[in-house]
């Protein structure tokens, strides 16, 4: 099982999940309704005065810059008086401008039209405050002063550029996040690529994120049931992942009757249908492209091997029959068959010492939707004429698999004609397992040092061998070629003493004294060379 990553919280460094992470506010330059009102109030005044003109009235000199004149000093319940006149003039000031402070900050505090972020008060209502408590202190005294001047730290127009298009924001609403300013239809995922209006996101560096966005970058889903793989009762997600493949699935799909294919060991995608053979196996359809099917299809493999063997000055002098049987079938020959070990739960190949009726597959089974059928068997007597009877492998697994168990047991056999008796498991299924593996690097590598062993010796081996291998489709396909270096990973990193001590162990050997020297060895000691 694969370690298990992060939270799925992923609250790890460099992403961050944020609530309420930004302010939609108005920009400063924006004239507030306490401005507007302001201007009105000093309008209002000046009519209130004596007819006068213009003179008192307020006047804006340009955006960047707000001047009021002084007003006249005229008692303000003369001609043009309104409401409250004949009242005291500091009351009705007073409570005019505690009116407009009252509506600068419930201004600030609105939510904006187009929703989803929450307001916090602008840098608007505290200039607006200090400029009404400024103008209140001055209207308090006999006389007021020529101009009233906004503070120094109001902001010009142009002050702060768009982080997303890199433009001046002017009036209106923005939004700060991460020191920076944006367009409310600036501030994009990073992913899907539209604004993001909801209160939390995901933020990976300087990258922002929709929540949903970003789960589906960073959350590993099930390749079998294409879903969220869950989180366990400790708040990681846990799932299992193929060695090889990479393949990352629920941990229960190992128990939920999930096909596995027979081949390749990847489990059943729900959105790519298994293939199921006659004796209960399946097969996914990368597999089943070069899979081999009956007796007569598999006999020009096998004589391509038996080839490679003569290449590397190994030939079998005897003519060994080979069977393509059903997993029932081979089941019962391993039985009846008193020598050799067999890799447990599921053998694909028997090197046969005892004579047996073995019943074979002798015409290859046609595909009906999803299932195979209609495949004919015979029975077959084999009878012992030396000390290998037959080779039997599995019907229905790809040319390289079918190759690489063939290689096996040939080697099984070339031990048996040449008198190497009584080994130990480690030693004999590890070399059988070294030529199997040296086999596959042929194939899957040939400009590889077994490539080059084989062809030394016989170049018609190797003729033979490499016509059948571009025979079926010309050529391997990229499916085959990543199928043979699952092989050779399987072979290379079996965990079973026999097959995978074993053939560590032998191929350390043949690595460092060759082929022929270890052979010998064997021979004599019925060990490896160390």
């Amino acid at each position: 099982m694969a370690p298990p990553p992060p939270p799925s919280t992923y609250s790890s460094s460099g992403v961050t999940h944020i609530s309420n992470p930004c302010i939609y506010g108005d920009f400063v330059e924006k004239k507030s309704r306490f401005t507007k009102w302001l201007g009105k109030l000093f309008k209002t005044n000046t009519h209130r005065g004596v007819g006068g003109g213009g003179g008192g009235q307020p006047q804006l000199v340009g955006d960047e810059n707000m001047v009021w004149r002084e007003p006249s000093t005229r008692s303000l319940g003369g001609r043009g008086g309104g409401v409250g006149v004949g009242r005291p003039r500091a009351n009705r000031e007073k409570e005019e401008l505690d009116r407009a402070i009252a509506l600068s900050m419930g201004e600030g505090l609105r939510r904006p039209p187009n929703g989803g972020y929450g307001w916090r008060p602008t840098a608007n209502n505290n200039n607006d405050e200090a400029l009404a408590r400024a103008l209140q202190d001055s209207l308090n005294l006999s006389s007021y002063p020529p101009y009233v001047v906004p503070p120094a730290h109001y902001y010009p127009r142009g002050y702060r550029l768009c982080g997303g298009c890199h433009r001046e924001i002017g009036y209106g609403n923005y939004l700060g996040c991460m020191g920076m300013f944006f367009h409310p239809e600036c501030f994009r995922c990073r992913s899907c690529g539209y604004p993001i209006t909801e209160t939390e996101f995901s933020l990976s560096g300087k990258d922002p994120y929709h929540k949903s966005c970003f789960k589906e970058l960073t959350h590993p889903k099930c390749e079998v049931c294409l879903q969220f793989i869950p989180t366990n009762s400790a708040g990681l997600i846990e799932y299992r992942c193929h060695p090889f493949w990479s393949q990352k699935y629920c941990p229960s799909h190992e128990h939920d009757s999930t096909a596995r294919c027979c081949s390749c060991e990847r489990l059943e995608s729900w959105n790519a249908r298994y293939y199921s053979l006659e004796d209960g196996r399946s097969l996914c359809l990368e597999c089943m492209e070069s899979a081999i099917m009956d007796t007569g299809d598999c006999q020009p493999l096998y004589h391509a091997i038996r080839d490679y063997y003569e290449g590397m000055n190994m030939r079998l002098e005897q003519q060994i029959p080979m069977l393509l049987v059903e997993r029932q079938a081979l089941n019962e020959a391993i039985i009846g068959e008193k020598n050799g070990y067999h890799h447990m739960p599921e053998t694909r190949g028997l090197c046969l010492s005892e004579e047996q009726t073995v019943t074979s597959v002798q015409r290859r089974p046609r595909i009906g939707g999803h299932r195979f059928g209609g495949m004919r068997t015979q029975p077959q007597k084999l009878i012992r004429r030396c000390e290998v009877t037959a080779i039997l492998v599995l019907y229905g697994l790809p040319r390289l698999l079918t190759g690489a168990i063939l290689a096996h047991e040939l080697m099984h056999g070339w031990l048996r004609l040449k008198g190497y008796r009584n080994l130990n498991p480690e030693v004999e299924e590890g070399i059988c397992q070294v030529l199997s593996y040296m086999w596959l690097e042929s194939e899957v590598l040939p400009g590889s040092k077994s490539s080059n062993m084989a062809s030394t010796s016989s170049s018609t081996a190797s003729s033979s061998s490499s016509s059948y291998s571009n025979s079926k489709k010309g050529g391997r396909s990229e499916v085959e070629h990543k199928l043979g270096e699952f092989f050779m990973h399987q072979i290379a990193h079996d965990a079973s003493p026999a097959y995978g001590g074993g053939f560590r162990a032998a191929n350390a050997a043949v690595n460092k004294y060759g082929l022929r020297r270890t052979l010998d060895h064997i021979r004599l000691t019925g060990n490896f060379p160390l």
